[in-house]
């Protein structure tokens, strides 16, 4: 109950309060069906965010915010479809080896503003499992537990900037990593929370990934990466594969700790003061 106040006070000084920027036209989705996960012929976990309740009897817009998996299998037919949903900017969180393996040829002329920044995504936690013998499923989901409070360290920056072109209104916008469920499920976990959804919804939409997201395009390849996953059990590629409660919560736990809580960490550690959040909620959010 203490996360949804400030954002209920929020949406009932919308009409009152002056924005202080120039004001920002709110984005314009095309029409197009309410589907969670868009029906993409090489599409890999693409969602859209749209529907979920947020405060004050408001709901986040369809058609607006998508989260994905590499788009680098996008046939033809789903870039024509992406150009239909009026895609504009892509946040890809992919460092240079991913964006090099397996790069994403937009159509000439149709492409949308990618951004991405060159770096080396750290698997520390990940490689040391590989060690004289393999690892159990507990000790795999430890693993992935532990990295979750790294990815909002490591990615702020990143972070920081899709939530400057949502500001801008320079949406749809599109955020992904490789699989669409660690870098790109704490992004939308996130978004959804600034915009004043409810943290089980939060936590229900990070779990769908165990539903919409296809391991085997990660694992299916000849390189020596798809190879080391295969060599683990079961249990093991599954926690690192899948996602899990225990790990957006180790998000939560850090953001609840902050000073402030949840909205002490939002302004302090992403610049997300109330004014920018109630701007957020007018231009994402609708009754």
């Amino acid at each position: 109950m203490h996360m949804r106040l400030p954002l209920i006070l929020i949406a009932m000084l919308l009409p009152l309060a002056p924005v202080v920027a120039k004001a920002v036209a709110p984005p314009q989705a095309v029409a197009a069906p309410h589907d969670r996960l868009l029906p993409l012929q090489g599409g890999n976990n693409f969602r859209d965010l749209g529907g979920y309740r947020a405060a004050d009897g408001r709901s986040v817009r369809w058609g607006l915010l998508f989260r994905s998996g590499a788009m680098a299998s996008l046939t033809p037919a789903d870039f024509a479809t992406l150009a239909g949903r009026g895609i504009r900017t892509v946040c890809d969180f992919r460092d240079v080896r991913e964006r090099t393996s397996a790069p994403v040829n937009w159509p000439a002329g149709k492409a949308p503003v990618v951004l991405a920044d060159d770096y080396q995504n750290d698997m520390s936690a990940i490689v040391r499992l590989f060690g004289p013998t393999l690892p159990s499923g507990e000790q795999a989901r430890a693993a992935m537990t532990s990295t979750y409070p790294q990815i909002l360290k490591q990615f702020n920056g990143q972070y920081r900037r899709m939530f400057g072109e949502l500001l801008a209104g320079r949406a749809p916008l599109a955020f992904n990593c490789s699989a669409g469920k660690d870098r790109t499920g704490v992004a939308a976990a996130l978004l959804l929370t600034a915009l004043g959804v409810g943290r089980q919804d939060v936590i229900g939409d990070y779990l769908l990934s165990n539903r919409y997201f296809d391991p085997g395009k990660l694992t299916g390849g000849n390189d020596p990466q798809s190879a080391m996953f295969r060599r683990m059990p079961p249990e093991a590629l599954q926690a690192i594969m899948g996602v899990d409660r225990a790990y957006i919560e180790a998000v939560f736990a850090v953001m609840d700790a902050h000073k402030g809580g949840v909205d002490g960490y939002l302004a302090g550690e992403l610049g997300l003061n109330l004014t920018e959040r109630r701007e957020l909620v007018r231009l994402y959010t609708e009754r």
